[in-house]
């Protein structure tokens, strides 16, 4: 199963944008926080986590919606490979997804 998750900053900004991308992809579910990146209490990110399991892909816009550091990302997206969750990202190849296990 393809599940999304969307991160905005602030309640000023919407997630329309990250939204309309993760549903083309095919996203059967998108979970959201509204809160800055650098906070490790994200709830949505939280529950996403519980939800994942093997063979599962978690989809992003772009890399800095789920990650607080480019540590933090690697960390994350490694615990997911042991997992067996595919991670993939739309803005790093310009509007197509790549799973990113072949870049880490």
């Amino acid at each position: 199963m393809q599940i999304g998750y969307v991160r905005v900053s602030t309640n000023d900004q919407n997630t329309d944008l990250q939204r309309n991308a993760l549903n083309c992809a095919g996203c059967e579910r998108i979970f959201e926080d509204t809160i800055s990146g650098t906070k490790s209490d994200r709830p949505g990110l939280k529950k996403l986590l519980r939800t994942l399991s093997a063979g599962d892909t978690l989809v992003v816009w772009k890399l800095d919606r789920l990650g607080r550091s480019m540590r933090h990302l690697v960390v994350l997206v490694e615990e997911l490979r042991e997992q067996g969750v595919n991670f993939s990202s739309y803005v790093i190849t310009g509007g197509g997804f790549l799973p990113l296990m072949q870049i880490f």
